[in-house]
């Protein structure tokens, strides 16, 4: 069994992202040196639970900790100050203490929620993230990025906190369904794109292997993806400048996500959408060309993600979306835009109408 430790450095905030086979067994007591307290919130969904909750209380319990249990409903409907006050409730109900922990299990929105709750409670308490999604591995459990959504719009509610370790167990991936794996692969393709055209040839040529989460193929592939985040968050914390580079296809997906209502369309799938959107908006800006439009799309097919959206919402539903962006600057919309493979930059004061271009050509 091969296990990766990846450290992401961040002065006395920097932990450790633990990648590697049958990692839940053993969470307790790799938890045992590195937490004050023995309190335990463990917060999961109605469907990681069944499957994994045992298993992680066993190895807590082995190891001195003292748990309770949060089970919310599944799904992005969810994510909601109903959910965030129900695990507010049962903590303080079980007097919790400022030495305590919050672990999350479950993919983002868990750890996104989960992760806010500890950001908020008692003004913080500990947390530990331990995602179950190719979605949650790759991205939202690393970096310290929590929160909610608001009806107007997509994690408009939220603080930055990091966790005191990610553990990440590829054996959860086997459980998730081909949409919700392949909704992951559209942030794994995000890294070639933006940061790594070696990846991204990579990925082209290894598909197969990963649509059949073959175990290295796995672990290489959160390895690469969490190195490329890790490098990019010790950079920029707080998101001031490179780490929104990191945001490449959202703005547009965010908008997808939130005209087609919560949960209707996954967040990866938004975000495979955003990324041709703003591949095309790139190339009618003269940054790329046809044929690098033309791969993403061709790779994000082979992934098993859409690559158009539906006609129901005009473009100017979608300017208005974006325009209450979290990512908006001044008033203006921003956006990050793709060269070549391997290079993006943050670009704003685009003309809308150039932004309308590239929404009604991949509109179905």
């Amino acid at each position: 069994m091969t296990i990766k430790t990846l450290p992401l450095l961040l002065g006395d905030r920097s932990y450790n992202i633990v990648i590697g086979t049958n990692l839940l067994e053993t969470i307790g007591e790799r938890l045992q040196p590195l937490l004050p307290g023995k309190q335990i919130g463990v917060v999961s969904n109605e469907t990681v639970a069944p499957l994994y909750l045992a298993k992680v209380l066993d190895s807590l319990h082995s190891s001195g900790f003292s748990t309770v249990e949060v089970i919310l409903p599944d799904g992005e409907s969810h994510k909601n100050w109903q959910s965030l006050t129900k695990i507010f409730d049962v903590l303080i109900e079980n007097s919790f203490e400022r030495s305590a922990t919050i672990l999350a299990l479950g993919g983002g929105v868990v750890g996104d929620m989960s992760g806010y709750a500890a950001a908020s409670l008692l003004r913080g308490v500990n947390f530990v993230q331990v995602p179950t999604t190719l979605l949650s591995q790759v991205d939202a459990s690393v970096g310290g990025k929590t929160g909610i959504n608001h009806p107007l719009g997509k994690n408009l509610i939220g603080a930055f906190y990091q966790p005191k370790m990610v553990v990440m167990d590829t054996v959860t991936l086997k459980t998730l369904s081909q949409r919700d794996f392949s909704s992951g692969l559209s942030e794994v393709i995000k890294y070639g794109i933006i940061w790594d055209a070696d990846f991204f040839s990579y990925l082209e040529k290894n598909m197969a292997a990963v649509l059949q989460k073959d175990d290295a193929t796995l672990t290489h592939l959160l390895y690469t993806c969490c190195a490329i985040k890790a490098d990019v968050v010790a950079q920029d914390e707080r998101e001031t400048g490179t780490r929104a580079l990191l945001n490449l296809g959202h703005t547009f997906g965010h908008a997808i996500e939130t005209l087609a209502g919560y949960g209707n369309i996954l967040h990866g799938e938004g975000v495979a959408i955003g990324m041709v959107m703003a591949a095309q908006l790139a190339q009618i800006r003269g940054l790329c060309d046809q044929q690098t439009v033309e791969r993403i799309k061709q790779l994000l097919t082979q992934a098993n993600l859409p690559v158009t959206a539906a006609k129901s919402f005009s473009p100017d539903d979608y300017i208005k979306a974006m325009g209450r962006d979290k990512k908006v600057a001044g008033g203006k919309i921003r956006v990050i835009l793709n060269g070549s493979i391997g290079q993006a930059k943050i670009y704003s004061d685009i003309p809308h109408s150039q932004i309308k271009q590239a929404i009604v050509a991949h509109s179905a």
